[in-house]
C-alpha cells in the first residue's frame, strides 16, 4: 500500500509541484497533500488554499497543532504546557542581549506547529494507525517536499531527518531532481495560475525582509495588527536574558523604517539584504 503525499505549505515551490502532478508529466501524483495549518497565515495563503482545493487535484487535507500566536502568548510549547517562570517563545525572535550583542532564539515553531501535525495525520487519517504506532508491514509513506535545486543545506537536513525512519518511510524531492530553481518554479506558477502566489509563513515570521513587512502593512490590516501584537509578546515574561524582537533590527516592530535599503542610505539594494534560506512548510 503505497501512498505519495505532499507537504503542501501553499506557496511557491509547494503549488508548483502541486500543479506539476495536475499535469503528469513530471511529477507523479499524490494521494493527498497535506497542508498543517499554524493559523497564523496571512489571509491570501488561505485565498491561495482555496483556489487550489477548486481545481479538483489530489484532496487537501488540513490539520492543526493549534494557534501558534496563542501558544505563545499563553507562554506554552505546542502542546499546552505552560512553561513557569519564563515566556515560552519557540519563533526565532531576534534578541538584543543587556551586553549588547545579539541572538536568535531557536526555532522550534516548525517542528511543533508544521512537522509533527503533518506526520501524525498521516499515521492517524492516511494509514489508519495510532500515533507512535508503527506503519503497517506492506505499507509505503513516500514525503515530498517541495525543495528546490537552489535549496542543498535543506535537502541534506532533511534527507539526515528521514534516515532515523523506517524504511516503510521515505522522502522525495521532485524540484530538485529536475534541477528546478525557486526562480523557475515563479516562471511557471505564472504562466497557470490568475494571481501572486503568497510566500507561506506566519504573519509574524521573523524571517521577512523589509518589502514583506512594509506590504503585510500596507494589504493585510488585521496581520500586521497580529504582527505587532506577538512582537509585544516576545518582550513579555520573567526569566528573559535579553529583549526579543521580530524585526532584525531589535526594536519595536511599529517604529521599524521598513524602507529598502536603497531608499534608506542611497545605496543599491542587491536583493540578498535581508534575506533568510527558511520559510516554513514551503
Amino acid at each position: 500500500m503505497k501512498k505519495r503525499i505532499l507537504n503542501l505549505g501553499a506557496g511557491v515551490q509547494s503549488t508548483a509541484l502541486f500543479l506539476m502532478a495536475m499535469d503528469g508529466d513530471e511529477v507523479e501524483p499524490f494521494d493527498v497533500a497535506i497542508f498543517a495549518d499554524t493559523q497564523e497565515e496571512p489571509a491570501s495563503v488561505y485565498r491561495h488554499l482555496d483556489w487550489l482545493d477548486s481545481l479538483g487535484g489530489p484532496p487537501i487535507l488540513i490539520v492543526t497543532a493549534g494557534k501558534l500566536g496563542d501558544a505563545l502568548e499563553m507562554g506554552a510549547d505546542a502542546n499546552g504546557n505552560v512553561c513557569e517562570g519564563f515566556h515560552f517563545v519557540s519563533i526565532p525572535a531576534y534578541v538584543k542581549n543587556p551586553d549588547g550583542s545579539r541572538g536568535l532564539v531557536r526555532r522550534q515553531c516548525t517542528g511543533d506547529f508544521k512537522v509533527k501535525p503533518i506526520e501524525l495525520a498521516i499515521r492517524e487519517q492516511v494509514f489508519g494507525v495510532g500515533k507512535g504506532k508503527p506503519l503497517p508491514k506492506d505499507a509505503l509513506c513516500v514525503q515530498v517536499m517541495g525543495l528546490s535545486y537552489d535549496e542543498p543545506k535543506r535537502v541534506i537536513r532533511v534527507k539526515e531527518r528521514f534516515l532515523a525512519k523506517p524504511k516503510t518511510w521515505r522522502v522525495e524531492f521532485p524540484l530538485w531532481d529536475l534541477e528546478m530553481t525557486r526562480q523557475d518554479c515563479v516562471r511557471y506558477l505564472q504562466k497557470r495560475v490568475p494571481h501572486p502566489v503568497p510566500r507561506s509563513a506566519c504573519v509574524f515570521c521573523p524571517f521577512k525582509r523589509n518589502e514583506e513587512w512594509r506590504y503585510l502593512k500596507e494589504h493585510d490590516p488585521e496581520g500586521w495588527a497580529r504582527a505587532v501584537e506577538i512582537d509585544e509578546v516576545c518582550r513579555v515574561g520573567n526569566g528573559l536574558t535579553g529583549q526579543r524582537y521580530l524585526h532584525s533590527n531589535c526594536v519595536p516592530l511599529p517604529l521599524v523604517d521598513l524602507r529598502e535599503r536603497d531608499e534608506r542610505t542611497g545605496q543599491m539594494n542587491l536583493g540578498f539584504i535581508d534575506e533568510c534560506e527558511g520559510y516554513c512548510g514551503n
